[in-house]
């Protein structure tokens, strides 16, 4: 199984566009641990990989992530780490 954010110069079928998203909620006494990220990018890629691995893909290409800080009104922030990328299987 592998993962790349390029695509490939091999034969090649998709399998389907797969996403994955990881979240935490900022404390309120600690409002900037944006060090929380790098956690969220594993989950993110873990997450991925398993959903390709169950749809029998061979590998994941494309593979992009969007950050996003997210504040409600009267609840705290939360880090969120969208992952998305095409699943693909090469023929045998």
């Amino acid at each position: 199984m592998f993962m790349t954010t390029g695509g490939l110069n091999r034969s090649h079928q998709i399998q389907g566009i797969l996403t994955a998203t990881a979240h935490t909620m900022l404390r309120s006494e600690k409002p900037d641990q944006f060090e929380l990220f790098d956690g969220l990018f594993d989950d993110a890629k873990q997450e991925l990989m398993k959903k390709a691995q169950e749809m029998g893909a061979d590998g994941l290409i494309e593979v992009r992530f969007n950050t996003e800080i997210a504040q409600m009104n009267v609840a705290p922030k939360f880090l969120v780490v969208h992952g998305y990328g095409t699943a693909v299987k090469f023929p045998k």
